[in-house]
């Protein structure tokens, strides 16, 4: 059995700073406070407490004097304010292309232009974005497109974990909606990248497995990418999820991962794959 690795499965730049970031200020300062999960993987997050990340709801829970880390996904610019007012000990784990995608939107607004946001309700990320202005839109799907009023001037941009297609499709129909349209395509390119090795690992093996937390919108987006190609898709958490009747008279079996899935539960499931085979071969896809 055949076993393709994609090459760039798992943390992107910006989670994996984000991460080392929190344990080296846990380390530095006994303990780091965060406002919600650092990532949405709970193995990563579990792992994080023990070393003194601790998650708060609210700037009120941190105590004097311990800092404070905005994680990767985007801080509300509300949350900013008050946590410099209070003069707290900020760390900026802030994923520099969120950040981007920020700046883009502040440039939109500045051109007189209504923001629309395409991305996910209620995302962390999403939520960031929309805060930079006042009464953004956010659109998840077409149907929601369809519903867009008529409107003279817009500015869109996209979560950076959205598909390509998904976002395609809105923008078609945004386009019937808005008489002068600025489209500014952020969603980021390790998202990009490891889509398209998804996606070509879908259509060359008999089975294809993502690895990644069920409470991460970017694994279940890249799992359902692979289901659309290949029906023998499986999305797991970790290598305990892996079920060996899957892998019945698969001969290549294509392996990626979210970009909040850590490095060693890849390698879990790696090794838990390999064991259903005597005869197998490891290679890097990409």
């Amino acid at each position: 059995m055949k076993i393709f690795l994609a090459k760039d499965a798992g943390y992107c730049f910006g989670v994996r700073d984000a991460v080392n970031l929190a344990y080296d200020t846990a380390k530095r300062h006994g303990d780091v406070y965060m406002l919600g999960d650092i990532v949405h993987n709970e193995n990563v997050v579990a792992d994080l407490n023990k070393a003194g990340a601790r998650v708060v709801k609210s700037l009120d829970e941190v105590p004097d004097g311990k800092p404070i880390l905005f994680r990767a996904h985007g801080t509300l610019v509300e949350t900013w304010d008050d946590a410099k007012s209070k003069d707290m000990n900020i760390i900026d784990a802030t994923c520099p292309l969120v950040k981007e995608i920020h700046d883009e939107v502040l440039k939109l607004s500045k051109e007189g232009r209504k923001i629309i946001i395409i991305g996910d309700h209620g995302h962390d990320e999403v939520v960031g974005i929309a805060s930079q202005v006042n009464d953004a839109i956010v659109v998840s799907n077409e149907k929601e497109a369809m519903k867009l009023r008529k409107m003279k001037r817009a500015g869109v941009v996209s979560q950076s974990t959205q598909t390509i297609e998904n976002v395609q499709k809105i923008i078609n129909i945004i386009m019937t909606k808005v008489y002068d349209l600025n489209f500014v395509n952020t969603i980021c390119f390790p998202t990009k990248r490891n889509q398209d090795q998804i996606k070509d690992l879908a259509k060359e093996c008999d089975v294809m497995i993502v690895i990644g937390s069920f409470t991460s919108a970017n694994s279940k987006r890249l799992t359902m990418l692979a289901e659309e190609i290949n029906k023998k898709s499986y999305q797991v958490t970790d290598a305990d999820d892996i079920n060996i009747e899957w892998f019945a008279g698969a001969k290549t079996v294509g392996l990626s991962a979210g970009a909040s899935t850590p490095d060693n539960i890849i390698n879990n499931v790696l090794d838990k794959i390999k064991t259903i085979s005597e005869n197998h071969e490891e290679m890097i896809y990409g």
